[in-house]
């Protein structure tokens, strides 16, 4: 069974708590309490109070023309003396729609993914959507089993954010439901895109570095997460047009701080070390900070550091890192409105966004001794 729970003003450090808590379970237990109260008042209640009949106290919920001031405010009042709220759910049935999307994230501890799932909450409220999240934990049969339980709840339209599963299951839920793809290209003619330009992000982080006087750049790849590839290649060819070809040093990694953590020990393990280190993202950046600390080393005396994303991991005063920063936040509010133009407005031609990175200057980068 997937976990999901209704997406808000979610911070980074909540994110993987709240999945972790399973706070809202789909086709699982509801809360005792939350349940009676929800059976305790029905429309037919309402229209005992009112003393009306159950199709009027409909007509009035349903906000019909065709029913008198005086009425309509005896059904209003009751409902409100009751505490009657309409199952929006079943009337959404019944209109063929839920007013719910759903938000598959790959990874809840990786703070890419809380200021991305604002957006897309932001511009949903301005919809009247409801978003649900789950997560598959970085294991792409865990993400395809998510998504398969939001399409068997009807949900109107889903945001994919970097998944993991296959370019095959992306386009069988784009066949199944309005989709929208975030932090991942595509050329699906059924999906809508939103993405950062992980190339001229690297190629940025590189430019910088170089700027300062390094050549020994190395960089620690995020393994087969989305956008890994094209922050690699972007470096690759940066150190090759800046004629530093001979001092490309890849270390593999991941989007995590283990990732990072083992990268950086394969290059510190290896004669001399470089006097700077391009990581995948800012989770793998404070893997990287822990093994050149451990290393007797220090940031960025010995060595500079450069992340990705520019997370609020990036701005902590403790850390204050270098880092390329892509406007997550718009990027969720574009992924929502694309996915909700195409439920309202059933357009079918693709739409495909990229963003612009750009470089956050900090403390963790300076010229090489």
């Amino acid at each position: 069974m997937s976990i999901f729970f209704f997406a808000g003003m979610i911070c980074s450090c909540t994110l993987a708590c709240l999945i972790g808590l399973q706070t809202f379970l789909i086709g699982g237990e509801v809360s005792e309490i939350t349940a009676k109260k929800a059976a305790r008042v029905t429309i037919l209640d309402v229209a005992d109070r009112a003393n009306v009949s159950k199709s009027l106290v409909s007509l009035v919920m349903r906000g019909a023309p065709n029913v008198s001031a005086e009425r309509r405010a005896a059904v209003l009042r009751a409902a409100a003396e009751l505490g009657y709220r309409p199952n929006e759910l079943a009337r959404g049935l019944v209109r063929g729609r839920t007013h719910t999307i759903g938000v598959l994230l790959s990874d809840p501890h990786n703070p890419y993914f809380p200021e991305t799932v604002d957006g897309i909450q932001e511009e949903a409220d301005s919809f009247r959507y409801r978003a649900l999240l789950a997560t598959g934990y970085r294991d792409p049969q865990r993400e395809a089993q998510a998504v398969q339980d939001m399409l068997e709840r009807q949900m109107d339209g889903i945001v994919l954010l970097s998944p993991q599963f296959s370019t095959r299951e992306i386009s069988y839920v784009a066949s199944s439901t309005p989709t929208v793809l975030v932090g991942r290209r595509t050329r699906e003619p059924s999906l809508d895109s939103v993405v950062n330009d992980d190339y001229a992000g690297a190629v940025l982080a590189v430019e910088h570095l170089a700027g300062l006087g390094h050549r020994r750049i190395a960089h620690i790849t995020g393994g087969s997460y989305a956008g890994s590839g094209m922050r690699r290649r972007g470096y690759e060819r940066t150190m090759r047009r800046l004629g530093l070809e001979r001092y490309v040093e890849i270390a593999a990694g991941e989007f995590t701080d283990e990732g990072g953590y083992l990268g950086a020990q394969r290059l510190l393990s290896e004669g001399e070390h470089p006097t700077a280190i391009f990581a995948a993202n800012d989770l793998a950046a404070m893997g990287v900070l822990t093994a050149i600390r451990e290393a007797g080393l220090s940031v960025p005396d010995d060595i500079s550091l450069v992340g990705y994303d520019n997370s609020y991991l990036a701005q902590l005063s403790s850390v204050s890192l270098t880092s390329i920063d892509q406007p997550r936040h718009e990027m969720g509010i574009l992924a929502a409105r694309f996915l909700l133009e195409r439920i309202e407005s059933e357009r079918t031609e693709p739409r495909r966004e990229v963003l612009k990175p750009k470089l956050i200057p900090r403390s963790t980068t300076a010229p090489p001794h």
